[in-house]
This record gives C-alpha cells, sequence and structure tokens, in this order.
C-alpha cells in the first residue's frame, strides 16, 4: 500500500481532495435553505468544472523524467486517476445535493463530470498538467455564455447544459472520456 500513498502525494490528491472538499462546503453554504431549484444548472457546472479543475494539477507528477522512465505501470494508474476525478467532482456535488437544494439531475452529473474529467485529461494531454483544466473550463464558459447552434451540432457542443437522456450530448460526454482517458494513459501529460 506505500506506493499507493507515495503515488497520492506526487500527485497532489491530498491537495486537491481538500479543495473539492472546500468548494462542496461553499456551495452548501451558499445553498443551505435558499431554496433553489432545478434553474440553477449554471451553478452545477460551475462546480463540476471547479472540481475537475482543481483534482486536474495531480495528473502531472513532479518530475516528468521520472514518471516516463519509472519501473511499473503507468497505463492503469492513469486511466484510474482520470476516472477517480471524474467520480469525486460528481460524488461532491451528488452529496451536497442530497443535504440541500437539488440543483442538476443526477443523470447529467454523472454525464458531465465524466466528461469534464475526460477534457482534462485531454488537457493533461495537449496542454501539459498544469494547464490540463483549460479544456474543461474553457468548454463550460463556450456552453454557458455562447448561443448553441441548433439540431446535432448544437446538442453535441452543448453537451453539458443540455437535458439528460439527450442522446448526442450523452456519446459526446462519453466519448470525451473515453478519448481523453485512453489518450492520457498511453501518452502522459505533456512535458
Amino acid at each position: 500500500m506505500r506506493w499507493l500513498t507515495l503515488y497520492a502525494r506526487s500527485r497532489q490528491v491530498p491537495t486537491s481532495a481538500a479543495a473539492v472538499a472546500l468548494v462542496a462546503l461553499a456551495l452548501w453554504a451558499f445553498t443551505h435553505g435558499s431554496g433553489r431549484g432545478p434553474a440553477d444548472l449554471g451553478i452545477a457546472l460551475l462546480v463540476l468544472a471547479t472540481n475537475v479543475a482543481a483534482a486536474s494539477i495531480g495528473l502531472g507528477g513532479q518530475d516528468d523524467l521520472l514518471d516516463r522512465t519509472a519501473a511499473i505501470r503507468w497505463i492503469p494508474r492513469r486511466a484510474a486517476h482520470v476516472l477517480l476525478i471524474g467520480t469525486a467532482a460528481g460524488a461532491a456535488l451528488l452529496a451536497v445535493q442530497a443535504a440541500g437544494p437539488d440543483l442538476a439531475p443526477a443523470s447529467l452529473v454523472v454525464r458531465d463530470s465524466a466528461g469534464l474529467a475526460g477534457l482534462a485529461a485531454l488537457g493533461a494531454v495537449l496542454c501539459g498538467a498544469p494547464f490540463a483544466w483549460t479544456l474543461p473550463t474553457g468548454w463550460l464558459a463556450y456552453s454557458l455564455l455562447a448561443p448553441a447552434p441548433d439540431g446535432t451540432v448544437g446538442r453535441v457542443a452543448g453537451w453539458m447544459i443540455t437535458p439528460p437522456g439527450t442522446a448526442a450530448s450523452t456519446a459526446t460526454a462519453w466519448a470525451l472520456l473515453a478519448t481523453g482517458t485512453a489518450l492520457y494513459a498511453v501518452a502522459g501529460p505533456r512535458r
């Protein structure tokens, strides 16, 4: 179990977990007793993206060369790390919703946390771990601020804000998770 502790420390998992918990606590404090409801989808998406951004810093280690030459299998560890980021981001929001207002349906939280985690992994591959947060944050900004085109293109581009059960949006989120996780697991973060 020592390798897991060392891995968690090298990937700043305790700091990321504390940031995710702090975001969840702040959300609970601001929405507790406010009577807010499903119209607060933007808040839920902002919390998910913030959680993923906070956890994405751990997608790279302290020494890139050491990571690439270590005599361990990186592929399963990297894939598990991305899945853990998505799980933690979604679980934190669902925990706050269990204790307070319903900001977003659970299926939307699961879909969006998975897609955002895949985007963060893709960001680590393309931009490096310190800038892995840029893709999820940028796509969130686009989804919330830019008008989505009509049709399938709009449902793909605005996959975060479309209702749960929309086939194109769900497929986009899971494709982002699969692509980002696979690329990050095999290639690792950009130097």
